[in-house]
Order: structure tokens, then sequence, then C-alpha cells
């Protein structure tokens, strides 16, 4: 997990952190197939050349610039938890309240 800008954990109150884990908790009775396949529109992995530079930038100097790919979990609005998948586990990597590490834009607008 991440401590530090742009993506870090460690500007969370103490309130969002239990709603995070109320969320995650709730992730751990569903299947990876659930949650990718099933919830896609909101669950998802996404390549590494699609995130921001910033963000690709991050995993270089996390020496994790070799993963091909990240999971991105929607919690509500824009706020999305990233990780990397390993097995059956997700290892927590940023915290994103604002949908900034893989910006969506709205077609048509």
């Amino acid at each position: 997990m991440e401590m530090c800008d742009p993506f870090g954990w460690h500007e969370i109150s103490k309130e969002k952190l239990g709603e995070i884990r109320t969320k995650l908790a709730g992730f751990e009775n569903s299947t990876w197939n659930d949650l990718l396949i099933g919830s896609k529109k909101h669950n998802h992995s996404i390549p590494i050349g699609k995130l921001e530079k910033e963000a690709r930038d991050r995993l270089v100097l996390l020496h994790l610039d070799d993963i091909d790919e990240v999971i991105s979990l929607h919690l509500a609005g824009t706020e999305r938890i990233f990780g990397i998948q390993h097995d059956v586990a997700l290892t927590l990597l940023w915290w994103d309240p604002n949908h900034q590490v893989c910006p969506s834009f709205l077609k048509h607008t």
C-alpha cells in the first residue's frame, strides 16, 4: 500500500477507512469471476499502458513495472482502489478518490 502522494492511503480519515474496509469485506464473498466479469462495468483489470503517466512512473519506482495490468475496484462515485492480483488475493496498491489513476471520459460529452 502506497503511503505517499499522489495515490496514497495516508490522507484517509478514520471514517473513510472504515467505509473502505466494509466494501472490501463485501468483495471477499465474491469470486474473481463475479467481480471482474459480472461487475465489469465497475470492477475490471486495466492494462498498464492505459494508466496515467504518473501512475506508470510510480510502478517503475516501486519495481512493479513488469506487471501487465492492475485491478480497479469501484467503491462509490469516483472512488477506486487499485491493486495487483495474485491468484485469489489482491495486493492493495493505491487509493484513488478522484479517479485519477486511469480517468474515464464519457463519450459525447
